[in-house]
């Protein structure tokens, strides 16, 4: 089923990554994590779809879209953001292989830390922070989206790496096999892995290489 929605509101949340806010249609559900094919109402874009995750809670009376802007691919993204109130996008049904299995280590690159954000936000909800982690990736330390809201979690335990960038305050790292070995006590957590698909299969047979079985191993490439 396909809804046709008018941005509400639409703020920067970094430099280059913006929030979207519509109302709710009716009989729209989700769970936590998951996404949806999203195209702009507009002659000549209604054929390019793309999959955006719902980064509001299921019960949130606004739909909530936290989306990165990548202008020099000339996309779906450089419109987004020129967006304003009042334009109207179209959005199907909901789906996605990212849920919430339980507390574990997050492991994100740059837009792929999404799909975690209403996870996160709806544990914190639940005060069921306890034994979350994020370790999150970005090339510099202004990409790193929704940081304040991220180190203002109770219970959360957060570690961000930036790899383009040494500022001295923050560690500059890819998350290799060294990086997690140093950063976690043991790989008996649950693992979710979110980001560009490279990132996603190394870390993955990192994990497994240290005898993390598939089944705790949740992936989504961004």
């Amino acid at each position: 089923m396909l809804h046709t929605l008018a941005v509400k509101s639409i703020e920067p949340v970094t430099h280059n990554v913006y929030r979207l806010r519509f109302d709710k249609p009716e009989g729209f559900s989700f769970k936590p994590a998951q996404a949806t094919l999203l195209r702009l109402d507009r002659d000549g874009w209604r054929d390019n779809k793309h999959p955006f995750t719902m980064t509001s809670l299921p019960d949130d009376p606004c739909l909530e879209f936290t989306i990165k802007s990548y202008p020099e691919r000339h996309g779906l993204t450089e419109q987004i953001a020129r967006l304003a109130p009042g334009d109207r996008v179209i959005i199907g049904n909901a789906w996605g292989a990212i849920t919430d299995s339980g507390p574990g280590v997050f492991i994100a690159g740059g837009a792929g830390v999404t799909p975690f954000i209403a996870i996160l936000r709806d544990r914190e909800r639940r005060g069921a922070l306890a034994g979350c982690r994020l370790i999150f990736s970005n090339p510099r330390e202004e990409d790193i989206i929704l940081r304040d809201e991220w180190e203002a979690m109770k219970g959360l335990d957060t570690v961000f790496t930036l790899t383009a960038e040494d500022n001295g305050k923050l560690p500059n790292r890819m998350i290799d096999a060294a990086f997690l070995e140093e950063t976690l006590e043991n790989f008996d957590d649950r693992f979710y892995v979110c980001g560009p698909p490279k990132m996603v299969e190394a870390i993955s047979n990192i994990l497994m290489e240290h005898g993390v079985p598939e089944d705790r191993i949740t992936v989504e490439a961004a």
